[in-house]
């Protein structure tokens, strides 16, 4: 690992935006008036701590720009929600979609904040009725507002769970019926499971199945144990981020992502 002081010599993510749209994307900003892929997704795509994520990866491999549209902690809502993401996408070769958790969306249960999906804002009366005596005002974070329903009630955060699961592919249909051109679905398993499950969180493959005929193609990717194994190795953070560091894929991992991409955009894009 590569630790690295805030100011003196950290990881720069060239942040930008795209068209009129609110969010930061990680660039260096790609030009949108020459052909390109579109990489939709949350940390992971983003590439948090890594100096050359799977985006970059694909990119190099391929001699093809890659937009990468990753979000921190993102989402589905935040690429619903977001227009000008639905236009960089609509002028792509290839869209690749990474199939985010479903905690992070609004639903009939909760609401999270419109941009920074991971931000609680507030549980609606269903939920409320469903869990009698939560103070719904002491979670700010969907993961710690999940962890505790699960032990409070086991059974009833199996309600809770179906919704999710049920509003996720609603949300993911309605995101790849805005992509008219060829989209890949990027499901990837990249760490052990926590109290709430494998990432990304109450994604079964059910639930890929009956999305699979609204994408071109989806590839599944499990980070091999060798790459886990080498954990935050070549990662480049303070030692402040070190807990964040070591929940996320480090650079092996991003390599075996992009090695899984390549071959399928090659095929798809050029």
């Amino acid at each position: 690992m590569t630790f690295a002081n805030p100011g003196a010599g950290a990881l720069s993510y060239f942040p930008c935006r795209y068209g009129n749209s609110k969010l930061l994307f990680r660039g260096p900003k790609r030009a949108l008036d020459r052909p390109y892929c579109a990489m939709i997704g949350g940390t992971e795509t983003y590439g948090r701590f890594v100096a050359r994520p799977f985006p970059k990866l694909v990119e190099d491999d391929l001699g093809l720009a890659m937009v990468n549209l990753g979000c921190v902690n993102a989402g589905l809502d935040v690429f619903v929600n977001d227009t000008a993401v639905a236009d960089v996408a609509a002028g792509a070769a290839v869209t690749v979609v990474q199939a985010m958790g479903a905690q992070n969306m609004s639903n009939r249960f909760y609401m999270v904040h419109p941009r920074r999906n991971d931000r609680f804002l507030r549980a609606s009366a269903m939920l409320k009725a469903l869990y009698p005596g939560v103070d719904f005002t002491e979670f700010h974070f969907t993961r710690h507002m999940l962890g505790a329903l699960k032990s409070h009630s086991a059974t009833a955060f199996e309600i809770v769970v179906a919704e999710l699961q049920m509003a996720w592919q609603a949300r993911m249909r309605m995101l790849a019926v805005r992509m008219p051109g060829e989209k890949i679905l990027l499901w990837l398993s990249a760490g052990p499971a926590d109290v709430l499950g494998e990432e990304p969180l109450f994604i079964t493959p059910h639930m890929l199945d009956t999305v699979r005929p609204y994408f071109s193609r989806v590839v599944e990717v499990r980070a091999s144990p060798a790459a886990l194994k080498e954990g935050t190795e070549g990662m480049i953070f303070s030692e402040m981020d070190a807990h964040a560091a070591a929940a996320l894929p480090g650079p092996a991992v991003h390599r075996e992502i992009a090695d899984a991409l390549t071959p399928v955009l090659r095929d798809l894009a050029l």
